[in-house]
């Protein structure tokens, strides 16, 4: 594995689409079109309602379900048509971490097993006892208690159970891992200490993340730049300041005026953007904004013509006619 340079890309798609067939012709389309690119060290947050197609973004990259059309391009090489055995050792450096830590654990292996398990089907270390040693320094680097090395799953609480899993993706040392909505599942308090472990991981040990959440108060924490998903296309993109400072399409705008504020006399004087109308069928979807029958501001063209993603700031890329024609018009 050649050394990426800081100033390109590690992981990057172009028009990456994953349909799923639902009928005798008929296609779901959960991820249409995306262009993305994640530098080595950076965070790429990924937000958008259930069912807007991030968690099958995140796995189509990892190529554990096959795109349909489109490239994903890891550390300079088009991996978009390999193999499962030419993927295999491609697995060590390209992770996940689900969102429910029970379910993504065996439950009839111990805490030392299910994290040495990565390490023995690589074959990592010539003996199970040096996995196991390994495993059992991951504990630590984790904040796991070695108490906890011969207990089962169900003996423990979701945060321990999320930090088996981290200690798990991190047991083959990657250089890329998908956080799959990693905190959803936790209580609050140990969200903010899984969050600030993710964060102090990546510093240590320069790991780059793409961090998919619904949660955009999740996402400002922990993300260098955030992408914002509607129904399988990309609506919005900017640096995590830049979109919560000028957030600029309504679906975003939306999204952030739904975060909740502990502060009541704020949280009274606050405008709420509720969204109304349905959600587009995602099945064979004709040309428009997918956002638009739930758009106040959208035009006939809204319903007409797909738009494209524009820079209307430095950095700042945004799919809404009402944003880029104004800016046309200014220019």
């Amino acid at each position: 594995m050649s050394d990426i340079k800081a100033n390109e890309p590690l992981v990057s798609t172009v028009g990456l689409k994953k349909y799923f067939k639902v009928g005798k012709n008929s296609f779901l389309h959960a991820v249409d079109g995306i262009d993305l690119s994640i530098y080595p060290g950076k965070t790429l947050g990924v937000v958008g309602e259930s069912g807007c197609g991030k968690s099958t973004l995140g796995r189509t990259i990892l190529k554990l379900i096959q795109p349909t059309a489109g490239k994903i391009i890891y550390d300079g090489r088009d991996i978009s048509g390999y193999s499962d055995s030419q993927m295999h050792p491609l697995r060590r450096d390209m992770q996940i971490i689900f969102q429910d830590p029970y379910s993504s654990i065996d439950p009839r292996m111990s805490v030392i097993e299910v994290i040495a398990e990565y390490m023995i089907i690589h074959r990592v270390y010539r003996t199970k006892n040096e996995a196991y040693q390994r495993a059992s320094e991951l504990m630590d680097l984790v904040g796991l208690a070695q108490r906890y090395a011969n207990s089962y799953p169900h003996e423990l609480d979701g945060g321990r159970r999320q930090r088996i899993g981290i200690a798990r993706a991190l047991s083959l040392d990657p250089k890329f891992i998908v956080c799959d909505e990693p905190v959803s599942a936790l209580d609050v308090s140990i969200q903010a200490q899984i969050l600030n472990l993710l964060m102090d991981l990546q510093d240590e040990l320069g790991l780059s993340y793409m961090f998919v959440t619904h949660d955009l108060s999740v996402v400002k924490h922990i993300s260098d730049e955030i992408m914002v998903m509607y129904l399988g296309k990309q609506v919005e993109k900017a640096s995590s300041d830049e979109l919560f400072a000028n957030p600029v399409h309504p679906y975003t705008k939306a999204l952030l005026a739904a975060i909740p504020e502990p502060n009541l006399k704020r949280t009274r004087e606050k405008e709420i953007h509720v969204i109304r109308g349905e959600v587009s069928n995602p099945i064979d979807p004709g040309p428009g904004c997918r956002f638009a029958p739930r758009c106040e501001f959208a035009t006939e063209k809204c319903h007409m013509a797909t738009p494209a993603m524009t820079e209307v700031a430095p950095g700042h890329f945004c799919a809404c006619f009402n944003v880029t024609d104004k800016e046309e018009t200014i220019q």
